[in-house]
């Protein structure tokens, strides 16, 4: 029995579900989010929550079960509230800035890095350190952040770089006498 798998999704206020077959489409106040779950689950909406149960009791039924339930809640959740990922750059120098759709990163190269915001999510920099990104697709701000923190990671010894907020580096002592 998948824990995750067999607890009903909740519908928050404002957020209507609609399944097709196999596919699932949320609207909310934010836009509107479909996902097509695999024929080893099926889909039911009862009482304003959605309920994941698998067809069979084979081993990738089972994993699809708790996936499939978990990708409804991100959809629920996303049109609802949206996803946030916050950036912090430490260095001498290293700044961010957004002019238009482009975020301009100033990270100790001899050039600016130009980063186009992608389709479906909106950067914000309120602070020359900060970078916020926010949309509606948990996965596309997530792999957004990761693209941008990969322009400068943060280094072990300064710890200068791009990090997410509250992530801890470990730091390396460095050459001794």
């Amino acid at each position: 029995m998948s824990r995750i798998g067999k607890k009903p999704v909740a519908l928050p206020k404002g957020v209507t579900a609609e399944i097709k077959g196999q596919t699932i489409e949320v609207k909310g106040p934010k836009g509107a989010r479909s996902f097509t779950a695999t024929d080893d689950v099926t889909l039911s909406l009862e009482d304003g929550a959605v309920t994941v149960t698998p067809r069979g009791l084979s081993k990738r039924a089972r994993q699809q079960w708790g996936m499939t339930r978990s990708m409804v809640e991100n959809l629920a959740i996303g049109v609802s509230t949206g996803f946030k990922k916050e950036l912090e750059i430490q260095g001498v120098g290293y700044r961010a800035t957004m002019q238009g759709k482009v975020l301009k990163l100033a990270l100790g190269y001899s050039h600016d890095v130009n980063f186009e915001t992608p389709e479906g999510v909106t950067i914000t920099s309120p602070k020359q350190t900060e970078i916020v990104i926010e949309g509606i697709d948990q996965q596309l701000v997530g792999q957004v952040a990761a693209n941008i923190r990969e322009w400068r990671q943060p280094e072990p010894y300064k710890g200068k770089g791009i990090r997410y907020k509250g992530e801890v580096v470990f730091r390396k002592e460095g050459k001794k006498k």
